[in-house]
C-alpha cells in the first residue's frame, strides 16, 4: 500500500521546479502588444496559453470578418481533433510561400500565440503590402491532441505558460520523429499539406530544453541534401534574420548542444538532423526548412515576442529574395547526385567560439550523490568553446537507376506514395534481374522506440533474377523526390523502412528441416568437393564443431529446401 500513497503524494504536493533566476529584459517586441484587441494570451498576460476550442474560436471570428483569411481543416488527429490551417494568399500563383508550423510538441507552443498576434494585426490592416508579395499557410496547433492533455506538471524545465501541452501524440508518439515512416495521422495530413501548398520555406517552433545561456531564440538550419536552398538559407536568410532578431532586442544563435551539460568548456555540437526529423526531412525532399528552438527558461512573454518577429522577418525575406530561393529549389530538384550520403557524424576539426552563457556553480547534490550545477542567471561569455560540426557523411549509397517493391508490402508502398514519390505501378507480372540485399548479420533492438523495434543489419548485394507479381512497383530516382526514395529504401539509411521494422517478417523462418531428414542428405551433399572443403573449414570453430544442431543447419541452409526468402530484403536495385 505504501507506493500508492507515495504516487498519490508526488502528485497532489504543491511542488514547482526551481528553475534558474529569470533574466531581466527589455525589448523593442514589447510595443507588439495590444491591450486593446488583445489576443486571448495577451488578455491572460501571457500566463496561459488558449486551449484548441478558445483557439478555434479566435480564428473563426478572425475568418468570418476577413474573407480573405482562409480557415480550413486539412487532416484530423488521432482523437479525432480537426487540424486547422490558416491561408492567407493563394499557394501556386508563383509568388514564395512559407507554411508555418507551431505545436509538433504542444508543450512548445509559443509560435502559435506568436501566430495569432501576427494574424490579428494583418486584421487590423497591418503587413498588407507583405503579404501582397508573399502567401502564408499557418498551423497554429500541429498536435491537437498533445495540446489537449495541459497542465502546469508538463514541462519541469520550462517557463511557461502556465497550461502547457503534452510533448507525444495520444498513441504516445512524436510527431517530430514521424516524417518518414508516417505512422500517425497527424503526421500524414502535414505531409499532404506540404505536397499540395509546395512551400518555398517550411519554419518548424520549438522550444528547447537544456543548459541555460543568453540566446532567447536558436535557429538550426540542416547543410545536407540540397546544396542550392542551404546556401540561401546560409548565406541570405540567416544572417539577415540575426540581424533583424538582435535590433528587436533578441538574442538569436545556432542551434547547439552541448556535450556535457555541466561543464561548457567540454564544447558543443551543431546537430544534423536524420530525416525523422523536420528539419532533416526537409533537405532530404528539397524543402527550405527552419527548425526554430526557442530557449524554454526564458518568459513565454519574451518567446511568442521572438517568434512574431522571426514571423515577420522571415516573411519580409520572402518577399525580398522568394524568387532566388525559388529557382534554389528548382536546381536541387533538377540534382541526381551519383552518390548519396546516408548518415552523417562528427567533422574533423572544431571551430572555437566565444558562446554568450550564463554563469554556473557546482554543489555536491545530496540527492544524486554527485556533483550537480547551479546556474546564476548572470551573463557570462564562455571563453573559445570547441563547436563540432556534425556534417560528416559516414556512409554512402551510389545511386541507383529505380527500386522495385513486390505488391505484397502494400504498406510500404502506400507510404512512398504518400510522401508524394513518383511510382509506376505493373500491370502484368515481370521477369527482372536486379541487385538484392541478403543479411548476412541483424540485431534487434531491446526496446520499442516510437512504437517499433527497430533493427539493424550487415549484408551485401548480390545479382538475383526475380519473377514479380502484377501490382508492383518500380520507384526511378529520376525524379525530384528521389533523395527521399533512396533515403527510405537504402537498407543502411538510419530512417530505411528496413532500420524502422516494415519488413520484420523475412527475419522469421516458417519451414524446417527434421535431423532425421537432414543428416543423411548433408552426407550425400559432402561429395560435393567444394561444399565438403567449406564445411572442413567451418569445423575450425570450435563452437560450431561442438555444436549439431549448428552443423545440420550449415547443410539445411544449402539445400535446395531452405527458404529463399529468408534474410532477403525484398527490395530490389535496378542499377
Amino acid at each position: 500500500m505504501l507506493l500508492p500513497l507515495l504516487l498519490s503524494a508526488a502528485i497532489t504536493a504543491p511542488l514547482q521546479a526551481p528553475l534558474p533566476p529569470e533574466p531581466a529584459w527589455q525589448g523593442k517586441t514589447l510595443a507588439l502588444i495590444n491591450t486593446q484587441d488583445p489576443t486571448p494570451v495577451e488578455a491572460a498576460g501571457f500566463a496561459v496559453t488558449p486551449d484548441y476550442a478558445a483557439t478555434v474560436a479566435y480564428l473563426k471570428t478572425l475568418a468570418a470578418g476577413h474573407p480573405a483569411l482562409k480557415l480550413s481543416r486539412f487532416g484530423k488527429s488521432g482523437q479525432g481533433r480537426d487540424l486547422w490551417a490558416v491561408t492567407l494568399g493563394q499557394p501556386g500563383n508563383g509568388k514564395p510561400t512559407l507554411l508555418l508550423q507551431a505545436g509538433i510538441h504542444a508543450g512548445e507552443i509559443d509560435g502559435k500565440d506568436a501566430g495569432l498576434m501576427f494574424l490579428r494585426d494583418w486584421a487590423a490592416g497591418q503587413h498588407r503590402a507583405l503579404l501582397a508579395k508573399v502567401n502564408l499557410v499557418f498551423v497554429p496547433i500541429f498536435n491537437a491532441d498533445g495540446h489537449e492533455r495541459a497542465g502546469p506538471f508538463n514541462r519541469p524545465n520550462q517557463r511557461g505558460p502556465q497550461n502547457m501541452g503534452w510533448r507525444s501524440n495520444a498513441r504516445n508518439l512524436n510527431l517530430n520523429r514521424d516524417y518518414t515512416k508516417l505512422d500517425t495521422p497527424e503526421m500524414r495530413a502535414m505531409v499532404a499539406l506540404i505536397n499540395e501548398v509546395q512551400p518555398s520555406l517550411y519554419v518548424d517552433v520549438h522550444v528547447t530544453d537544456g543548459e541555460d545561456w543568453q540566446y532567447d531564440s536558436l535557429i538550426a538550419i540542416n547543410t545536407t541534401y540540397a546544396p542550392k536552398t542551404t546556401a540561401w538559407l546560409t548565406g541570405y536568410y540567416r544572417p539577415r534574420l540575426y540581424a533583424y532578431l538582435k535590433s528587436q532586442g533578441h538574442m538569436p544563435g545556432d542551434f547547439l548542444f552541448l556535450e556535457d551539460g555541466k561543464h561548457p568548456q567540454k564544447g558543443a555540437i551543431l546537430w544534423q538532423a536524420e530525416p525523422r526529423y523536420s528539419n532533416g526531412y526537409g533537405p532530404a525532399r528539397n524543402l527550405p526548412t527552419v527548425l526554430v528552438e526557442n530557449h524554454s527558461l526564458k518568459p513565454y512573454q519574451r518567446r511568442v515576442l521572438a517568434t512574431y518577429a522571426l514571423i515577420e522577418e522571415s516573411l519580409r525575406l520572402l518577399a525580398d529574395d522568394g524568387k532566388a530561393l525559388q529557382q534554389a529549389i528548382a536546381a536541387d530538384d533538377q540534382a541526381r547526385p551519383a552518390e548519396l550520403p546516408l548518415a552523417f557524424g562528427r567533422g574533423d576539426k572544431a571551430e572555437r567560439k566565444d558562446i554568450p552563457g550564463v554563469g554556473y556553480q557546482y554543489y555536491q547534490s545530496p540527492v544524486s550523490g554527485a556533483e550537480e550545477v547551479r546556474w546564476t542567471g548572470e551573463p557570462l561569455t564562455w571563453k573559445q568553446v570547441p563547436v563540432w560540426p556534425m556534417d560528416k557523411p559516414v556512409l554512402f549509397a551510389k545511386r541507383p537507376k529505380a527500386y522495385v517493391i513486390p505488391a505484397q508490402w502494400p504498406g510500404v508502398i502506400q507510404r512512398l506514395a504518400e510522401q508524394g514519390i513518383q511510382m509506376e505501378r505493373l500491370d502484368m507480372p515481370l521477369k527482372l534481374r536486379a541487385r538484392q540485399y541478403h543479411i548476412d548479420q541483424f540485431q534487434f533492438a531491446k526496446a520499442p522506440f516510437e512504437g517499433h523495434f527497430r533493427v539493424s543489419t550487415q549484408g551485401q548485394w548480390q545479382i538475383v533474377d526475380e519473377k514479380l507479381p502484377a501490382g508492383s512497383v518500380r520507384i526511378s530516382t529520376d525524379q525530384p523526390l528521389g533523395n527521399l526514395a533512396m533515403l527510405l529504401l537504402e537498407p543502411q539509411a538510419p530512417d530505411s523502412f528496413l532500420q524502422w521494422g516494415f519488413f520484420n517478417a523475412i527475419f522469421s523462418r516458417t519451414e524446417y528441416m527434421e535431423p532425421y531428414v537432414i543428416a543423411p542428405m548433408a552426407e550425400a551433399m559432402l561429395k560435393e568437393p567444394k561444399l565438403k572443403a567449406a564445411f572442413e573449414k567451418a569445423l575450425a570453430d570450435p563452437a560450431f564443431k561442438a555444436d549439431p544442431e549448428a552443423r545440420l543447419r550449415w547443410f539445411y541452409e544449402r539445400s535446395p529446401y531452405f527458404d529463399q526468402t529468408y534474410l532477403r530484403y525484398p527490395v530490389l536495385r535496378e542499377e
